[in-house]
């Protein structure tokens, strides 16, 4: 609840400086005198609903989703020994992390994957794919459902809700400024609005969440050495780091989501700003310095 509450009051704060800072450069009247006539207060709470709420339908919805995408199988009553390991180790694992019983599911997948989901500590999911269960021992997968687990003590799935939630505030508040100065400044547009607004501010808005892509996937990768360190105390330190050698094994590069593929970004310093989970080579030489 602290975590909520810090997110929705930094976001709150967040807002309030720059209608500060607006009002202090003279940039309001300004645009008044352009003929912008742009309500930079309004907009910015009508930023705020449209950016918050879509990040809270997402996490309302993220265990149902995640089942219907990937395909998960609950284990309501395990049908054998496999399935009695697993949910008895995430049961352990949950107890030590003072969480509640997440369900637990596996979903049909040749690769070693696994993912934690939901709408708090208490109402998670935690999943592990067919080919994590055949190709890692019982001490690896017990790192990772560690390392699962230790997310949804985190809180990392609400986290990065409202993260997500501020960036798209912010993302459509300033492509929404740019659109109305395009349009009214150099377009010259008296009434309403012309198709430049429009234009420009799709635009900026790809732009833009482009650019703010690389502050959530600097935190999603700095969560990623939280969650390690998480599994590393759970399940003991040299089981994570043999679970992350097992990964490294059969891991496979990153790709670039698909709005950057189109841009055609590439080369390895401006993929890394773009990926979600840090080298696997740095994850574990961090967990070795680890005490």
């Amino acid at each position: 609840m602290m975590r909520i509450l810090l997110f929705l009051a930094t976001n709150a704060a967040i807002l309030v400086v720059i209608s500060i800072v607006f009002n202090l450069l003279g940039i309001s009247g300004t645009l008044d005198a352009q003929g912008v006539n742009l309500d930079l207060n309004a907009l910015l709470i009508m930023s705020a609903v449209i950016g918050m709420t879509g990040s809270f339908i997402s996490l309302a919805m993220s265990k149902w989703s995640a089942k219907q995408a990937m395909g998960v199988y609950v284990i309501e009553r395990p049908q054998n020994q496999t399935e009695q390991w697993l949910v008895d180790t995430v049961a352990k694992l949950a107890r030590q992390a003072g969480i509640g019983m997440p369900e637990v599911g596996i979903f049909q997948a040749p690769e070693p994957n696994a993912f934690a989901t939901g709408m708090s500590k208490d109402n998670a999911l935690v999943a592990v794919s067919t080919g994590l269960l055949q190709s890692m021992s019982p001490d690896e997968i017990e790192a990772v459902l560690g390392h699962e687990i230790s997310h949804v003590g985190n809180g990392d799935m609400v986290t990065m809700a409202l993260m997500q939630g501020v960036v798209n505030t912010f993302v459509y508040f300033f492509a929404s400024v740019i659109g109305h100065i395009v349009d009214r400044v150099v377009f010259k547009t008296e009434r309403g609005y012309g198709p430049a607004y429009y234009i420009t501010q799709i635009v900026m808005q790809i732009v833009l969440s482009i650019l703010a892509t690389m502050l959530v996937m600097w935190f999603s990768r700095y969560r990623e050495f939280r969650a390690d360190e998480g599994g590393a105390r759970l399940a003991g330190k040299q089981k994570m780091i043999n679970a992350l050698r097992a990964l490294q094994r059969s891991h496979e590069p990153e790709d670039l989501p698909e709005q950057l593929a189109a841009f055609c970004i590439n080369g390895g310093h401006v993929q890394k700003l773009f990926m979600s989970h840090p080298p696997l080579e740095e994850r574990i030489a961090a967990l070795e310095k680890l005490r």
